[in-house]
């Protein structure tokens, strides 16, 4: 069987309709989804960050939100790692497409982590925001370690509402739907084999400013969201809005959503 990562009791057929569901949504992904901390991106890349160049592939790149984090350090606009070229892979074309609207300066091609349009040894790292779990990994794995240089790094990055919060994990409860994955954490995808024998992980403080309206925008770009009956999307998102404006935290215009960016890095053997 291909080595998907586990999300509890969701079936292959469901799986698979949620990892193709955000192409239909680009628009709004591109919008509402929040970006990325740059302690997070560069602690990323601190195994290579002395070489020069430095490439980097963003693959599963979606619209670009890691994409434009690694383009301000190819421009000296953030401190840190001095990114030489970033490449930009994605295989749905709505979400290219986007990607491409966004950051018209990008290198950006179209191809999967199971088949990635670069020769052998072509990056030095290789990020990935908010897909790697949405790979088979008995294929990207080997197919990430033959594109990555000797010592490379592979590391993937989430986003995830900080739960430890109360209300911020009643608010999960909330938008909680019949399809929601159970049971799972993503800094324990199995990233540990042949190519890639130390892993390391650490999480990240990050924030995005929302509003009850914009929260259940961002909400509704999730795949379980986008995959639900018209009906019982629109009752979730409903539902959404009416707690957060009767939340004290969040009923008063605009909050800030607390999040943990957990990134999880292996170095290439």
């Amino acid at each position: 069987m291909s080595r998907l990562f586990a999300f509890g009791a969701i079936d292959a057929e469901t799986l698979a309709r949620r990892a193709s569901s955000f192409g239909g949504q680009a628009a709004a992904y591109a919008r509402e989804r929040p970006d990325y901390p740059d302690d997070a991106v560069l602690w990323a890349l601190d195994p290579v960050s002395d070489r020069v160049p430095l490439r980097v592939l963003d693959l599963g790149a979606g619209t670009g939100k890691l994409t434009e984090v690694l383009l301000r350090h190819t421009s000296g606009l953030a401190e840190g790692a001095k990114v030489t070229e970033v490449i930009a892979v994605e295989p749905d074309p709505a979400m290219l497409d986007q990607l491409r609207r966004r950051l018209p300066g990008a290198r950006a091609l179209a191809g999967s982590a199971e088949k990635i349009p670069l020769p052998d040894g072509a990056v030095d790292a290789i990020l990935v925001g908010q897909a790697l779990h949405w790979f088979d990994l008995d294929r990207a794995l080997p197919e990430m370690a033959r594109v990555l240089t000797p010592g490379g790094v592979l590391a993937g990055l989430w986003n995830l509402d900080d739960d430890q919060i109360p209300w911020v994990r009643e608010l999960k409860r909330v938008a909680r739907s019949t399809v929601s994955f159970t049971n799972w954490r993503a800094e324990e995808i199995p990233l540990r084999g042949p190519w890639f024998r130390e892993v390391e992980q650490v999480r990240f403080p990050h924030v995005q400013r929302r509003t009850a309206e914009t929260m259940a925008a961002t909400i509704a770009t999730h795949s379980h969201v986008l995959t639900l009956p018209g009906s019982e999307r629109a009752e979730l998102l409903a539902r959404v809005v009416d707690y957060l404006r009767s939340t004290p935290e969040t009923a008063h215009g605009e909050f800030e959503l607390p999040i943990i960016t957990a990134v999880v890095r292996a170095p290439r053997e």
